[in-house]
């Protein structure tokens, strides 16, 4: 799921696709590729963890970039990145709803092994820390596995709000932009997931 952070898949703009724009169509088309396609790593991170996996995501991936592209004339020069990861979000849980009615609500679903062994650590680069002692160990390299397999576990509402925050870096604000919700419940939200996450840990510990 992570790991070394895969580059997301290209993405394909059909020909012919209608812009219903007033703008040129090969300006938009030139300012959508300067300001949202640099973002696409973010779209396919955040679309992986939420489908827990690859193919669903490069779908829901592409799905979004259209979904974009097309209402890209809507995008009034705010931060593209929440911009983009909004959109990324809500085709993610609308494909979940049409194709796994119960995904939003399952708590301990079992997670590929080879694809947790392989994920990016939770935290890394700029990321900041989930908590002192004794979350800091879910920090280092050998435990990466077991803390991918944990926030893959997570419900959806809390594993989105621990990616964004923890692996994508954003602010209380761009989150709660991004999820649409409060930021008093963007931080309700993040301190469930980390209690959700502690305790977790705390049962795969070998008894004393």
């Amino acid at each position: 799921m992570f790991g070394n952070r895969p580059a997301a898949p290209a993405v394909s703009f059909p020909a012919g696709n209608p812009l219903d724009s007033a703008v040129d169509p090969e300006i938009k088309a030139r300012r959508f590729e300067q300001t949202i396609m640099p973002h696409l790593d973010a779209a396919y991170n955040l679309a992986r963890w939420l489908t827990r996996n690859d193919s669903d995501a490069q779908d829901v991936v592409q799905d979004a970039y259209l979904r974009a592209f097309k209402y890209f004339d809507s995008f009034e020069g705010q931060n593209p990145s929440a911009w983009l990861l909004a959109i990324v979000r809500n085709t993610c849980f609308t494909w979940m709803r049409r194709n796994r009615p119960g995904e939003e609500v399952v708590v301990d679903e079992p997670v590929d092994a080879e694809s947790a062994a392989s994920a990016e650590p939770l935290l890394g680069g700029g990321s900041r820390a989930l908590a002192t002692n004794p979350e800091t160990l879910l920090i280092e390299s050998r435990d990466r596995t077991q803390v991918n397999e944990l926030v893959a576990k997570l419900p959806a509402e809390f594993r989105e709000v621990i990616v964004l925050r923890e692996v994508e870096d954003l602010s209380y604000r761009e989150i709660a932009d991004i999820v649409g919700i409060p930021i008093g419940t963007v931080m309700s939200r993040l301190s469930r997931a980390r209690k959700l996450l502690h305790d977790a840990w705390y049962r795969r510990q070998p008894k004393a």
